[in-house]
């Protein structure tokens, strides 16, 4: 072996050890990005849960679900089986086709409780992070992966996610992010079993498997592209259509388009009859205009420019087309399946205008861009929920919690109990939780608040007359304190 060959393998050898060297640093700072934000996020649902800022609809229908995943019963959710009139043992898969919850079975073995819930959440958001951040060094570098990373890790629908009990949404941001990430370095089995597990997540979620079939076809790959789209429009209307009715489900109670139809072929009919309604209803509301704006803006609308958009499109459209307003607000969860979609999106749009202009190799570009996003990110935390984390008043016990609390231990373990709504997580791990309602259910036990309003009543004068009611039908009041009563037939 000669002086030369020696030389040059030491050399190689040497660049191998410093790229380990590196790769592990990164891993490392990474990582402790993704901790940071489980960390964040799940203070801030714990908190909210131990001060009775957590709500029945909907910490409790996810904990009595996967409560019965692990004890190896089927998922049934009482609360929402009873508030639809529709009995005890109504299962989660009529409602939300929702299979995903059965991986938390296990952690419930550990700790029994929706705090188990609230950090699982956490740990499922953050782990979107490692894959992001891989994207987005392999497309702009490494110093734009870390501020992208940094701008998801704080960017408001995560925020709104995690600060709204729990949800199936937890689980969409990783996916889409490996979906995205294998896929584009190559890695098709993971990309494809990824999608696959988004059809687990929620009955819509065909409608993304689609979208990225759509994004395939624009960019080239036709024949996979079209796989796509058809299995998951396949899969949606399976689910829809055959799946959640065999569980006790309706359709019906998806459809949130009456007024473009009675049904999917009516709906198509009515957009046919006046496009231009239908093309404007998008932008028909304010609420709505400032979601979409909410959407683009942390890119700076450069995920507009990228066919990854094409993912989330139809799980955007099919917020604003509804009738329900709570789906096209920023306030809920609902942007949260989207999030990682337009973030990489962002990425795609940038590194495509940099080409288009022949100035892909402009580092200085990349980081600009790259930290206006993160700085995007950072104006717009005091909007929304993350804001409660630097204010000391957030941690802060008060009156109404202590009184929550001395009233929630004065309902025995292993009872039924209708539970008014900010009362029912401390509940649920020890009793069976109902929501409490106008409608009576005959639980033996009930919680109830007369001093604040709770959802589903229409006014606190609504609380307080079915108190009364209630204590004329021969329940007696044990408890009374900052307006918690609990009574007991």
């Amino acid at each position: 072996m000669t002086g030369d060959t020696i030389a040059a393998r030491a050399g190689v050898s040497a660049a191998a050890a410093s790229w380990r060297i590196r790769l592990t640093g990164h891993r490392g700072r990474v990582g402790a990005i993704a901790l940071l934000a489980t960390v964040a996020y799940a203070v801030l649902g714990l908190v909210k849960l131990a001060s009775f800022r957590a709500s029945t609809f909907d910490l409790v229908i996810m904990d009595q679900t996967v409560r019965n995943y692990a004890a190896f019963r089927p998922p049934y959710v009482p609360a929402l089986g009873m508030f639809h009139g529709r009995g005890m043992e109504y299962m989660q898969l009529a409602d939300h086709f929702s299979p995903v919850y059965a991986l938390l079975a296990p952690f419930y073995w550990i700790h029994d409780g929706p705090e188990t819930l609230i950090v699982a959440q956490a740990v499922l958001f953050a782990a979107a992070i490692p894959f992001l951040w891989r994207y987005t060094r392999r497309v702009l570098g490494v110093a734009p992966a870390y501020l992208v990373s940094v701008a998801y890790a704080l960017s408001w629908p995560v925020s709104q996610a995690v600060a709204f009990d729990v949800h199936e949404v937890m689980f969409v941001p990783l996916l889409t992010a490996i979906m995205i990430e294998r896929y584009h370095a190559g890695r098709m089995l993971p990309a494809f079993l990824a999608m696959a597990g988004l059809l687990l997540v929620k009955e819509d979620m065909g409608l993304m498997v689609a979208g990225f079939g759509l994004c395939l076809i624009v960019m080239g790959e036709r024949w996979r592209g079209t796989l796509c789209a058809v299995f998951g429009i396949g899969a949606m209307l399976l689910v829809r259509g055959l799946v959640i009715s065999v569980f006790g489900g309706d359709a019906k109670d998806f459809w949130a388009y009456g007024h473009l139809g009675s049904d999917i072929p009516g709906a198509v009919l009515g957009i046919m009859r006046d496009p231009l309604a239908a093309l404007l209803l998008p932008f028909s509301e304010e609420a709505k205009v400032d979601t979409l704006f909410l959407l683009a803006w942390p890119t700076l609308m450069l995920c507009l420019l990228s066919p990854l958009s094409l993912a989330a499109l139809p799980h955007v459209l099919e917020r604003v087309f509804s009738d329900r307003v709570q789906w096209w607000q920023a306030d809920f969860q609902y942007s949260a399946f989207t999030v990682v979609i337009l973030f990489c999106a962002g990425v795609d749009g940038l590194a495509r205008l940099l080409r288009w202009y022949e100035r892909s190799g402009d580092t200085a570009l990349k980081l600009a861009w790259s930290a206006a996003v993160c700085a995007i990110a950072l104006t717009l935390v005091p909007k929304f929920a993350f804001d409660q984390l630097y204010h000391p008043a957030f941690y802060k016990g008060d009156p109404k919690a202590a009184a929550a609390a001395e009233a929630v231990s004065k309902v025995p373990s292993g009872v039924t109990v209708e539970a008014v709504n900010s009362v029912g997580p401390a509940l649920t791990s020890r009793a069976t939780v109902l929501l409490w309602s106008p409608t009576p259910r005959g639980a033996p036990w009930v919680v109830a608040d007369t001093f604040r309003w709770e959802f589903p009543f229409g006014s606190l004068d609504d609380q307080l007359a079915k108190v009364n009611e209630l204590q004329g039908q021969g329940y007696v009041k044990v408890f009374e304190r900052d307006g918690y009563v609990v009574l007991r037939r």
